[in-house]
């Protein structure tokens, strides 16, 4: 199938187009575009918007932010709309939501309405993260995904996917409809850059072996505090790695299997790469409840192995 080369004005191909083409079931099509379309209201509530606190706190105890619980109402809202959903699970919400509109229920939905939050003040990229599953069972292995998505908030705002058949950018154009910009990202090789979340001071023997073997060889410290961006500089860029470790004090790392570890996860996968907690590929890790962390180390596959052997070698784990 035709695409469209990066900085072309004129894409040949919009998501909804590309989707039905590549042969994508028609109500799963329907959840991806409803996505599209509660960005749409996202980036202008971010643009416009309140950028207080809500006054409330989310199942992890942090203070929301309004921004977090309107972008929340809005993808509730469309999803609600796509009369396919059977449940939905927001990492603002505590509990699961059980779809009680009349539909077939044919999908399960995980999301992070606005991953990075605190960063729109400061006017950083922020975005919005979603895993999908075929049925109403959403504490299953981040393997059994049908699709998972992200859209990026930026100086533009995009759409990376995967239905399981490689990983496709779309843009937002004028008309704020998502056009092609690169289909098949792939990732390859040892990393050339390298995000490092949580505290060096606190990383354990074998982290720090890892990330002194990283710099050694030149690789390019790039991180931007939004795990989105930071992820979507991995793929664009064609290769790097992305880490939240365990830490000295948090063995569990900090970010959320469900909402944003399993989806990104299947994306890099997509892409030729690969996500892991240091031991365990995180894909084969199954949720024991929604709130559940993990450590990552995602990126390329040369990368993630290696970080495994440091942990191995210093840490016997």
């Amino acid at each position: 199938m035709a695409s469209a080369e990066r900085g072309q004005t004129k894409y040949q191909i919009n998501l909804r187009r590309y989707l039905r083409e590549s042969g994508v079931d028609r109500d799963l099509t329907r959840i991806i575009c409803e996505i599209a379309n509660a960005s749409k209201y996202i980036i202008n509530a971010i643009r416009t918007g309140d950028l207080g606190v809500a006054g409330t706190s989310n199942l992890y105890g942090e203070q929301q932010l309004e921004l977090d619980v309107l972008s929340d109402r809005i993808i509730q809202k469309r999803l609600m709309y796509s009369g396919v959903i059977a449940k939905m699970a927001s990492e603002e919400v505590d509990e699961v939501v059980e779809v009680t509109v009349r539909n077939n229920g044919r999908y399960s939905i995980a999301f992070d309405p606005l991953d990075g939050s605190s960063l729109v003040d400061v006017n950083l990229a922020v975005g919005t993260i979603v895993s999908i599953y075929e049925g109403d069972n959403l504490l299953r292995p981040g393997r059994n995904q049908v699709a998972a998505l992200y859209v990026l908030y930026g100086p533009r705002t995009t759409m990376v996917v995967s239905t399981g058949k490689g990983v496709h950018e779309f843009a937002m154009n004028q008309l704020m409809e998502f056009d092609m910009v690169q289909e098949n990202i792939q990732l390859e090789g040892p990393a050339k850059i390298y995000a490092p979340g949580g505290l060096r001071s606190k990383y354990t023997p074998g982290t720090l072996k890892f990330v002194r073997s990283l710099e050694a060889n030149g690789t390019k410290l790039r991180y931007s505090g939004g795990f989105v961006p930071d992820i979507n500089q991995v793929l664009i860029k064609g290769g790097g790695i992305f880490m939240y470790p365990h830490l000295t004090d948090n063995p569990h790392g900090k970010l959320r299997l469900l909402y944003e570890l399993n989806p990104m996860a299947f994306l890099v996968e997509q892409a030729g790469g690969t996500a892991s907690n240091g031991k365990q590929r995180i894909l084969d890790m199954t949720p024991e409840s929604l709130d559940q962390c993990a450590p990552v180390f995602i990126g390329t596959k040369e990368s993630v192995a290696f970080a495994e052997r440091c942990l191995l070698e210093e840490e016997g784990t």
